[in-house]
């Protein structure tokens, strides 16, 4: 990929970037991971307490490509079927029809997806790992560019059932959406909130555009020393006392592909120690077991966000 091909690309990226922040105060971090994620041909869990923006960031990013687009509420009583989709018999053909379920979108916001019930929350494994779902013994391709937002509310909540590993582990970060500080919530009652900007945002990218920018970030460059770099960080988590289980070779090719994104939405064509660094915690707390008996899902986050970040500490950084 040469420079100036991936300037104009991430030029484009940039675009999209400054649209989303006008609409989303005062989240620059979470609006730049969750474009790191669609890049990197990843899914993303944003979790937070009610009313601070989740869902509002999935629908402005929805309405900001020119992609298709299913919301999905999730609740206690709702099937696989809900989601995937289901095979009704048709007397007219005499055979068996796949009615395609929300799944079968560009973008899909899982909104509450704790929610559910485990049996339901499973059914996006093989979507999200493999972009198909099987149905009756048939598989099906969902259509590309293919990505799952997702959002949680904290487990403490009356009505919600934690997420397991297998499933986390699905998402290739998990952001943290918190109380936006006094500057931005004042420009959000001055704005009168997102619900009117959200109904004349217009798409600035096609899903076209995106699948040509997930290409160029797989051709960013990562140097050996930053391999061995990210290696170190995986290695630490696997050894540390803090967690019973470390991160997975799955979560050591994930901070790889959002590193690379990273890098390409600041307009390099090569990657450095930044775009890991700050990528280390939401790519991998999530995936992995904090020791202890505490039964607090929002105190063991914690746990583990503290702990990446005394490990990124702790690893020297290459020259």
């Amino acid at each position: 990929m040469s420079p100036e091909i991936a300037t104009a690309a991430s030029s484009r990226a940039a675009q999209l970037e400054g649209v989303l922040r006008k609409v989303i105060r005062g989240k620059d971090d979470i609006i730049r991971l969750a474009l790191v994620s669609m890049l990197a041909r990843g899914h993303l869990l944003i979790e937070g307490v009610p009313g601070v923006g989740k869902t509002t960031l999935a629908q402005a990013l929805a309405r900001a490509l020119d992609c298709s687009f299913q919301r999905v509420q999730f609740t206690s009583d709702m099937l696989p079927s809900d989601i995937l989709g289901i095979s009704i018999y048709s007397a007219l053909a005499q055979q068996f029809e796949f009615k395609p379920g929300p799944v079968f979108t560009n973008i899909l916001l899982a909104d509450e997806i704790n929610r559910t019930t485990p049996k339901t929350q499973s059914a996006l494994l093989e979507a999200m790992n493999e972009g198909q779902i099987t149905v009756d013994s048939h598989s099906h391709p969902l259509p590309q560019p293919f990505l799952v937002i997702a959002t949680q509310n904290p487990v403490e909540h009356h009505g919600t059932y934690p997420l397991p590993e297998s499933q986390l582990d699905r998402f290739l970060m998990r952001v943290q959406m918190g109380y936006p500080d006094s500057t931005a919530e004042r420009e959000i009652l001055r704005a009168e909130a997102g619900a009117v900007k959200l109904e004349h945002m217009s798409p600035v990218l096609t899903g076209a555009d995106v699948l040509e920018m997930q290409n160029a970030v797989s051709q960013v460059r990562v140097e050996e020393s930053l391999v061995t770099y990210a290696l170190a960080i995986v290695r630490k988590t696997r050894e540390s006392e803090h967690f019973s289980l470390g991160v997975s070779p799955r979560g050591s090719q994930m901070l790889y592909r959002a590193a690379q994104a990273m890098a390409f939405l600041d307009g390099r064509t090569f990657c450095t120690p930044e775009d890991f660094k700050p990528l280390v915690g939401p790519v991998f707390a999530h995936r992995v077991v904090v020791s202890g008996l505490s039964s607090s899902s929002v105190k063991k986050s914690e746990q583990a966000e503290q702990a990446m970040q005394e490990i990124v500490q702790s690893v020297p950084v290459p020259i």
